[in-house]
């Protein structure tokens, strides 16, 4: 593919690869480099490797890239299993071992670099280097946290009992895969309104016709917290770069990095004008972000 000019506004051609019987879909642009790293894009919950075709198509002019998608999103198989940080961290490290290669630097973006992190620490073979852009996951809370009010604590639980049921969980599904709500949700976590385009809302759309695409949306509601943070950190032996969106209504990025830094003090960090997913709304500061802290950073 490296003789093939990329455009950042149409998919770039994927294959597809078997991971335990199930196929995983990925898309690979650039040529390898003798002393680069390959770069591992991954994307965040409900996305798929769409949204990073702003960023294959510039970074792949200097890095191999690759981005992949998760199992359970976009065009990969969505089983009925239970999703987690262990099963993705799998599917990311045998992905990188059968079929890139070679270590590569994991760029993820909210679930998508909880998963690239769980890699990074705890199979850091298949890793040179880690960027986690708004990356999601549970610290260990150290501080007592006040009580909830009993009456709100008791909603919470009927109301995650219901989540829980089949049928409420797939009404739920019906309506948060709506056009018009998924618009709205995006256009709530995007500082940059006019970047939700009707692309990047049919991106989100199409995998969510999937007639297997509800089952994983109702696997949210039971899996198990992964390791946290924290503690992922402390095992981290691999360069580590933090890319925030500092408007991300979802999370508090300044705490959160304080948080990050309180681990892993030698990391890198930027903070842009952008909400939870600044490689889609500022893609060319993202990008060169990470191809300058790639090529300072890391190495094969």
């Amino acid at each position: 593919m490296s003789g093939i000019l990329i455009s950042s506004t149409t998919s770039i051609p994927g294959s597809y690869w078997q991971w335990r019987e199930q196929s995983i879909y990925y898309v690979r642009a650039g040529q390898g480099h003798p002393q680069r790293p390959p770069l591992l894009l991954i994307h965040g919950f409900g996305a798929s490797t769409d949204h990073w075709r702003k960023n294959i198509a510039e970074l792949s002019q200097d890095f191999e890239v690759w981005a992949i998608d998760l199992l359970g999103f976009g065009r990969s198989a969505k089983p009925n299993w239970q999703y987690s940080g262990d099963l993705w961290r799998d599917q990311l490290n045998d992905f990188i071992t059968q079929v890139i290669d070679k270590p590569a630097v994991l760029a993820g973006n909210s679930l998508g670099g909880y998963a690239g992190l769980c890699v990074a620490a705890q199979r850091p073979q298949s890793a040179a280097g880690l960027i986690l852009i708004n990356s999601a996951g549970p610290f260990t809370e150290i501080e007592p946290q006040p009580q909830p009010d009993p009456v709100r604590k008791i909603w919470g639980e009927i109301i995650l009992g219901i989540l829980r049921q089949p049928w409420a969980n797939y009404l739920l599904f019906q309506y948060v895969r709506q056009r018009s709500v998924i618009r709205k949700t995006l256009e709530k976590v995007y500082l940059d309104k006019s970047a939700v385009t009707d692309q990047l809302v049919e991106d989100i759309y199409r995998p969510s016709c999937d007639p297997d695409a509800p089952q994983v949306f109702a696997s949210v509601f039971s899996t198990p917290q992964g390791e946290k943070v924290d503690v992922l950190l402390k095992e981290l032996p691999r360069p580590l770069l933090l890319i925030w969106g500092e408007a991300d209504p979802w999370m508090n990025a300044k705490e959160r990095g304080a948080k990050f830094r309180q681990y892993y003090p030698q990391l890198t960090e930027h903070y842009l004008q952008a909400g939870h997913c600044p490689h889609d709304e500022v893609p060319e500061q993202v990008n060169r972000s990470i191809a300058e802290w790639v090529l300072a950073n890391c190495h094969l």
